[in-house]
């Protein structure tokens, strides 16, 4: 027997309040459907209770400690040659976490004003139309004409280095701490990871990061990875690459890694950060007919729906991208095609990204490994911020535009920002390669001077080709 839906208001449940979830809620509720959000800690997801949120407003923190570290330079001076910042880690610990539950807040408030109704419990699938939901009360059952699935994902452990929350931490349990550490050694080198030891350099800590790999950052722009290694060596961050860590144990007054090759490593402190596990498991995913891929993450098309009719997944369970703004995309989706509405599939070659080390590092569309490997063909123009007149007032010293345009056409397929703030400084890009357009049009529009997107129109006018 085929369900009919009222598509004049129809049923959406969602399972999962983060990015996903409550962007997806809250373009439901304003197209008209009845919408009830299931979420088992709070609004936002560790998107923003644990991760994303607090992870940047400490990395805000420590990028204003470096820059007041670095203001002689530009000629401010203390009176007192005892005021040299310090990191007072409680404080800072605690307004991450205030802020964090103040987003939580807002986010829920916001979905209360659309009418959206929010159950606080642990849910699982009965089948393709019904959610149970454990509460405090008890168990509810939710019926829906459509299933949105963003259950998200946690940190993932090694079975040598389990966290006890006090002196081998992950990402998740580092804003306990009320003292800074004094050597933290952080396990792994991609993006989580040379985040947090960049934030923690910046903060005063003595960092050691170990990478299994060549370079930190791998899979990203080798010129920003290459960049930011010379910064950390700069720095003090010790980086040791080509070493895997092995085992991560405590000891009477600290931690020790012990390395691959027998070596160790040791510390005060070992932040974990190898990667993240779908929160997939005991949801009754399979059994309603939800195809799950072989690292637990559910199988997704372009437009977010499941391999179970009326069920979308959308976020971190996905194995996409993970970032919020793609979970957040991937909700918006689900919820349009369901709805009927206009909708175009998800393209993860127009998604911009951004890595909040400092330099900060953002990046969209096509990159050089892309031309290496023959799949695109295009020409490349990387400017350094030395020669940028706004770069030079504010004494940055590390950074560079990259564009990568289409050989032929001159359209823009991509590009790479290294610098402050290229997290806002990536949007101009973007938006050329989501429109498709010509390094000219990039190059005639104007920008102010000096700025920072100065380098931006010139690496473009660059990229000309006199006809």
């Amino acid at each position: 027997m085929t369900t009919q839906v009222d598509f004049s208001s129809p049923r959406i449940a969602i399972l999962g309040g983060g990015p996903g979830g409550y962007e997806a809620a809250m373009v439901a509720a304003s197209l008209g459907a009845k919408v009830t959000i299931v979420e088992r800690a709070g609004l936002g997801g560790s998107a923003v209770l644990t991760d994303v949120v607090p992870s940047k407003t400490l990395i805000a923190t420590a990028d204003l400690m470096t820059r007041v570290s670095e203001a002689d330079e530009l000629g401010v001076k203390f009176d007192d040659s005892a005021s040299k910042p310090h990191a007072d880690l409680k404080h800072i610990n605690d307004r991450v976490l205030n802020l964090a539950r103040g987003q939580s807040n807002d986010i829920r408030a916001g979905l209360e004003r659309l009418g959206v109704e929010i159950v606080i419990g642990s849910g699982k699938l009965l089948d393709n139309n019904t959610i149970e939901v454990l509460t405090l009360e008890g168990t509810r059952t939710i019926d829906a004409d459509a299933i949105l699935l963003a259950v998200g994902a946690h940190p993932r452990e090694l079975p040598t280095a389990k966290p006890d929350g006090e002196r081998i931490l992950n990402w998740a349990q580092i804003y306990n701490l009320d003292e800074l550490p004094e050597e933290l050694i952080v396990v792994g080198s991609g993006v989580t990871g040379a985040e947090f030891a960049s934030a923690y350099n910046g903060l005063g800590s003595k960092v050691t990061l170990i990478s299994s790999r060549d370079q930190v950052l791998p899979g990203e722009d080798t010129d920003a990875a290459k960049l930011l290694e010379g910064v950390f060596e700069r720095r003090g961050v010790r980086v040791l690459s080509r070493s895997r860590a092995n085992a991560v144990e405590r000891t009477d007054d600290g931690v020790k890694v012990t390395l691959g090759d027998g070596s160790e490593v040791t510390g005060s402190h070992c932040l974990v950060c190898v990667g993240s596990i779908p929160n997939t498991a005991g949801l009754g995913l399979e059994e309603a007919g939800v195809a799950l891929t072989e690292s637990g993450h559910i199988k997704v098309d372009g437009v977010s729906r499941t391999t179970a009719p009326n069920i979308y997944a959308a976020g971190d369970c996905t194995g996409v991208f993970a970032l919020a703004s793609v979970a957040a995309m991937q909700g918006r989706i689900a919820i349009a095609h369901f709805m009927g509405d206009g909708v175009k599939p998800l393209k993860l070659n127009q998604v911009a990204s951004n890595i909040f080390t400092s330099p900060e590092i953002a990046s969209v569309g096509v990159s050089e490994a892309d031309l290496a490997s023959g799949k695109y063909q295009g020409d490349v123009v990387m400017l350094s911020l030395l020669s940028n007149a706004r770069a030079k007032m504010r004494n940055t010293k590390d950074g560079f535009v990259k564009i990568i345009a289409r050989k032929g056409s001159g359209t823009v397929i991509g590009g790479v920002v290294v610098g402050p703030n290229a997290s806002e400084l990536i949007f101009p890009i973007s938006v050329a390669v989501t429109q498709k357009l010509h390094v000219d049009d990039v190059a005639s529009a104007f920008t102010v001077y000096p700025s920072l997107t100065g380098s931006i129109s010139e690496a473009a006018r660059r990229l000309h080709v006199h006809m």
